[in-house]
């Protein structure tokens, strides 16, 4: 485990994934916001089944992380997801690093993101994660856009979490809605690679591709396991992100995601809607614009990078 004592304090770990960790089994951490924050009733619970399903059939063991009662949980129980998944609308949080302690001190379920979720798989001693779209420099972040409006500087704690936390995150790239090369902008300063897998470009979320080239390519998971093993073998105290492309048969063409995203985006700065309602907001916004597509592909892509970081877990381990 990681040399974190205020937070290992604070970790209950299942036994399948102690006992897993113990014995040197692959491990795959899962984040848990998509349960209460991204997806209905009982798609979630059933994208959640799917993803822990898909790191099994890898060869792995999943450990879905979430809040509970002033504790961080590494491994979901059957009953902890259903109830998660079934929690009152409003009644979770969220729990990045800034907000970590209010989700601890608040009692009650909290959903980690991705910065939390790696806070407590790095302290149990997980090396492997699988998330939907890590969080970036959002559009309007550095100044610019309509009528030069100023800077708001939201960018997202997953960054600084992904520069100060050696793990490797597997998603399907940053959020589309995100300013995609500002973000790999960012990584690059603070030190984080990225890569993708059977392809040149970095992978677009909804679409195959982000229409940006990717910093490093490799053909398949074993190339990615090459690298990721090289630079966590480093130790230079930060995170590498592999990028799988969401699967083509539930892949938005490029144009229509595109497309969606500049008008949700538009939409959203013309009705004022900023800071944490802006992500919700605009997936929502995108989902309508393409008639439930970009659910579709969201879902999907979700379960593919469960399985790939389940197949990354198990090679490293080997």
């Amino acid at each position: 485990m990681a040399n974190l004592p205020g937070v290992l304090d604070r970790l209950t770990v299942a036994f399948e994934v102690r006992e897993a960790l113990a014995t040197g089994r692959a491990v795959v951490a899962l984040e848990s916001t998509l349960i209460s924050h991204g997806l209905p009733y009982p798609q979630n619970l059933e994208v959640a089944r799917a993803s822990e399903s898909a790191v099994r059939a890898a060869g792995a063991i999943p450990a879905t992380v979430a809040v509970h009662d002033g504790r961080l949980l590494v491994g979901l129980d059957p009953a902890g997801l259903e109830s998660l998944a079934t929690a009152p609308a409003g009644s979770v949080r969220k729990a990045a690093r800034p907000s970590l302690a209010v989700a601890l001190a608040g009692g009650g379920w909290a959903a980690t993101t991705v910065s939390a979720t790696m806070i407590a798989a790095h302290a149990a001693g997980i090396r492997v994660f699988a998330t939907g779209g890590i969080g970036g420099v959002h559009r309007g972040a550095l100044g610019g856009g309509p009528a030069g409006r100023a800077p708001t500087f939201d960018i997202s704690s997953d960054l600084e979490e992904l520069a100060r936390t050696p793990m490797a995150v597997v998603c399907a790239g940053p959020k589309a809605i995100l300013d995609v090369a500002a973000t790999l902008e960012y990584l690059e300063t603070r030190g984080v690679p990225v890569i993708a897998i059977g392809q040149d470009e970095l992978p677009g979320f909804f679409a195959r591709s982000a229409g940006v080239r990717a910093p490093g390519s490799v053909p398949d998971v074993r190339g990615a396991a090459d690298i990721v093993a090289t630079h966590l073998g480093l130790g230079l105290r930060a995170g590498i992100v592999v990028c799988v492309p969401v699967p083509a048969e539930a892949a938005l063409p490029d144009d229509l995601a595109r497309d969606a995203v500049e008008r949700a985006v538009r939409e959203a700065g013309d009705a004022g809607i900023a800071g944490p309602a802006l992500t919700p907001w605009l997936l929502t916004r995108i989902a309508t614009l393409t008639q439930g597509a970009s659910i579709r592909a969201n879902t999907a892509l979700i379960v593919n990078d469960a399985r790939v970081a389940g197949e990354l877990a198990t090679l490293l381990g080997r």
